[in-house]
């Protein structure tokens, strides 16, 4: 079966930052949301994004917290807004969606990772509701904002997708859990919305792109004990990183989605994974987590999972 999914050869690779994919490029006049954007990978996104001329929406679930953070910033907005309660949700969009403002770039960063086992809304499983299904109706609820013939939407992924495909059987984990499957399925559900929503959008010329980011030390890992990260080798018992080259910067880590985001070498194209500032290749068969998943990409999937999602959440911007 043929796919887009080949490099393109951006010219720019792992340890590109932020600042370097938006060289040249004038946001000028262009509005972004950043779920998220106010820690970690979230926070040098709308830096970058401010950097370079453009207005950022920062949707967040502790205000207070995120107006500290982007303290200094210029051409920053903060708003409430829990993607794990979707009545949230819908208050921040009509909110929006009644200033009568066009979205031009909507990065949806933020998310959580191998968290214990947590209940949202009506049960749902926490890491899908928040990382998938919370997105998902975000989208749809802003559709009509979305701004036609150019705007784009980036789904912050990981390559945590290889760890699971979506379990059609049970989506919210009730027979056993197991977060770090969690995490996988939620990741590879980035993957599938952003594959089907620019099946979507296409006819409008809004397109979609998902993307890992790459591995970095961040308040992502804040659900993981100490003790489990030094098993893995990703710190010290003293939580110095013992491999400082294999991370990368939140400067670096930024850079995938602001260059899906923003980047002109990505016109007419869409409904790709990328992965350090490129498009990502297949993933190989020998079990390396690199590259994308079939499970991830498969439009039979997306389309299955796009329902799905309008089922649970009641939304649907395209029915």
């Amino acid at each position: 079966m043929s796919t887009a999914q080949h490099k393109i050869g951006s010219g720019f690779g792992a340890r590109s930052t932020a600042d370097d994919v938006l060289n040249g490029i004038d946001l000028s006049g262009k509005l972004a949301i950043v779920t998220g954007g106010y820690s970690g990978l979230g926070l040098e996104t709308t830096r970058a994004l401010t950097k370079a001329g453009a207005r950022v929406v920062v949707p967040a679930r502790r205000p207070d917290t995120a107006r500290e953070a982007l303290d200094g910033i210029d051409a920053v907005e903060v708003e409430e807004l829990d993607l794990g309660d979707l009545e949230s949700v819908r208050a921040f969009a009509e909110r929006f969606l009644a200033s009568d403002r066009t979205v031009d770039l909507m990065i949806n960063n933020a998310g959580i990772m191998a968290c214990p086992e947590t209940r949202v809304g009506p049960g749902w499983e926490a890491q899908f509701a928040t990382n998938h299904l919370g997105h998902y109706a975000l989208v749809n609820r802003l559709w009509p904002a979305i701004a036609p013939g150019g705007a784009r939407v980036v789904s912050v992924s990981s390559a945590g997708h290889h760890f699971s495909g979506i379990r059609w059987d049970d989506v919210h984990w009730a027979n056993g859990y197991d977060k770090w499957e969690a995490y996988g399925q939620a990741k590879t559900a980035n993957v599938l919305f952003a594959v089907h929503l620019d099946r979507l959008g296409q006819e409008s010329g809004v397109r979609a792109f998902a993307l890992h980011p790459g591995g970095i030390l961040t308040p992502l890992q804040r659900h993981l004990p100490r003790e489990e990260m030094v098993e893995r080798g990703w710190i010290d018992e003293n939580g110095t990183p013992l491999n400082p080259e294999g991370f990368k910067t939140p400067e670096q880590g930024a850079a995938t989605q602001v260059w899906a985001a923003t980047s002109p070498q990505l016109a007419g194209m869409g409904g790709v994974y990328c992965e350090d500032c490129d498009i990502a290749e297949p993933a190989p068969t020998d079990g390396t987590r690199v590259g994308v998943c079939a499970h991830a990409t498969d439009p039979e999937q997306a389309a299955r999972l796009w329902e799905l999602s309008a089922e649970l959440t009641g939304v649907n911007a395209f029915a």
